[in-house]
């Protein structure tokens, strides 16, 4: 190899990886800039599979990577969030979606008008300052979209002009004949090719450069195309391992598609290209292979969508069902699944729902604590314990979830989410520690045998549930439901607890003076409403910060 195939070499590798780094960062700018739209079209999928074809194809279209999209998807089944009737039509849509970035890199042969060392250069240089200068988000999207669309055809185009003088190389001809008169070698080598670098819109980019330069024959480039719809798969099957069951099914649903698409439209085509052998010989373009590409994808999924459910069934008796976990540990561990992290917009929002759930348990530990001390109940204590180990269960991993998100690949509005996901956890802990300080009160009171007095009992009774009523309310302005009524009525219940822990404990005092109560119960008496102040005081900082996120967006 001499020096100059060497240059040629390096140059072609380079641009494959401005190809790549140009598609991740145009990618990062549409995810940021439609992140909030992708995650609400989630909350459109139901059993409904059309809809899931759409959604599928729609977020694919956004975040330029079918395999991004199957590995979220099995993310989502993994964690319960997607049933497999659901997985298989965004699967489908994925596909479908893929496309896009095939016709992308096929304008270089629309016309002169749309040749990258036309417009690329402008892309980058008007781009560029959004992206580093720009004074708000949506500027900087936007510079990032554009730099990323330029250095994507600033790579096509190194890749482009590395092959031109290789077009008449007898090397490419004779692997494309070679390739176009065996059908399963142009599949695997579709395949092998799409496994290594984990990307068919980058396979498929390599392919149609070559195609551009006139080296690619059509009964070579349509088995490699399919070879690389199945090569695809890989990313997700990899992702499956540890997974449970129904991700597996998932995962091996969207490699039985692109399999048996791949191999009835291989058949198809090498009856095609036997008849009219002239036809395979012909050299093409990459607007041909673009349009093959979305062809195959839309008649494929056109043609199994109504046997979608038959693929569910196959899917399920190659993968057999694994043993059911009964611990709710175990069910926060896969709801919290780390490829949600291919769009992290859907990572904050899974993160969110789990937040909830972990609230649910602080309202219900709230709620013991009280009756702790109403009922004189050891059961009602040792369930505080066992909830207080829970909620520090979903602290300790919801807060490894987040932190793990990487904040740039974030807008700062989901930003702002992160960071106030993380205080809201750690006030929910903080309440659940302060249920548990009630508990441990509780508990010595009934070792030592010692009571409040029956207005003591109904003071502390009425203060939790002023606490309760704080608490709930926070929660409800977290979910951003009629947040500003919610937030006035926190903020009044807040004000109220603070009154009623003044007043209760000017009250007690004076039962203390008038030796109307135990002095060890007075001292935990008015530990107790200490602590339940803080709850309210927690609670208020929740809802303090749903307002913050309102108001920025």
């Amino acid at each position: 190899m001499g020096m100059d195939d060497l240059k040629a070499l390096f140059s072609f590798v380079g641009g494959l990886g401005l190809f790549l780094y140009g598609m991740h960062l145009m990618a990062e700018g549409l995810q940021k800039s439609a992140g909030e739209k992708t995650r609400r079209l989630m909350g459109y999928l139901t059993d409904n599979r059309l809809f899931g074809v759409l959604v599928g194809a729609l977020i694919t279209a956004i975040i330029q990577s079918s395999s991004a999209t199957t590995v979220m998807v099995v993310g989502f089944v993994n964690a319960g969030v997607l049933s497999l009737t659901q997985a298989v039509g965004v699967i489908m849509g994925a596909n479908i979606g893929t496309t896009v970035t095939s016709w992308l890199v096929s304008m270089n042969e629309w016309g002169s008008i749309f040749q990258p060392e036309f417009f690329a250069p402008l892309l980058v240089g008007v781009g560029a300052p959004l992206l580093l200068f720009g004074k708000d988000q949506r500027r900087q999207e936007a510079g990032s979209i554009l730099v990323g669309f330029g250095i994507l055809f600033l790579g096509l185009e190194a890749m482009n002009a590395a092959v031109a003088p290789y077009s008449n190389a007898p090397i490419f001809s004779d692997a494309f004949a070679t390739i176009g008169s065996n059908p399963l070698l142009g599949i695997l080598v579709g395949l092998v090719v799409t496994a290594l670098i984990q990307s068919s819109s980058a396979s498929l980019g390599i392919l149609q450069t070559l195609a551009m330069n006139g080296i690619v024959t059509w009964n070579s480039a349509v088995f490699i195309a399919l070879g690389q719809n199945i090569g695809t798969c890989v990313t997700a099957m990899i992702s499956s391992i540890g997974a449970n069951s129904h991700a597996k099914q998932a995962a091996m649903i969207h490699l039985l598609f692109n399999t048996i698409g791949a191999l009835l439209f291989g058949v198809v085509f090498a009856l095609f290209f036997l008849f009219e052998p002239t036809m395979g010989t012909a050299h093409v373009n990459s607007v041909g292979l673009a349009m093959f590409h979305t062809c195959f994808n839309l008649f494929n999924t056109v043609l199994l969508f109504p046997f979608a459910d038959r693929l569910v069934g196959l899917s399920q008796r190659l993968v057999k069902e694994g043993a059911k976990s009964t611990q709710k540990q175990d069910d926060l561990l896969t709801a919290l699944d780390p490829r949600m992290m291919e769009a992290p917009g859907f990572a904050i929002e899974s993160a969110k729902q789990e937040v909830a759930h972990m609230a649910q348990l602080v309202i219900r530990n709230v709620e013991s604590s009280r009756k702790a001390f109403v009922d004189r109940s050891s059961k009602r204590i040792q369930e505080v314990y066992a909830n207080e180990e829970l909620v520090n269960r979903y602290e300790k991993e919801l807060t490894g979830f987040l932190v793990h998100i990487e904040s740039a690949t974030l807008s700062d509005h989901q930003q702002l989410q992160q960071r106030h996901l993380l205080y809201v956890i750690s006030d929910l802990e903080r309440i659940s520690d302060r249920c548990r300080n009630l508990a441990e009160l509780s508990e010595q009171m009934l070792k030592e045998e010692s009571t409040f007095s029956i207005g003591g009992y109904e003071d502390l009774e009425n203060l939790s549930r002023q606490c309760l009523s704080t608490l709930q309310a926070a929660l409800n302005c977290w979910k951003e439901t009629e947040l500003e009524r919610y937030y006035e009525q926190t903020k009044r219940s807040e004000q109220k607890v603070n009154e009623m822990e003044n007043q209760l404990r000017d009250k007690h005092i004076r039962r203390l003076s008038m030796h109307k109560c135990e002095v060890s119960a007075g001292v935990i008496f008015l530990d107790a409403i200490s602590y339940l102040e803080r709850i309210s005081d927690y609670a208020m900082n929740i809802a303090n910060y749903a307002r913050e996120e309102a108001q920025y967006s």
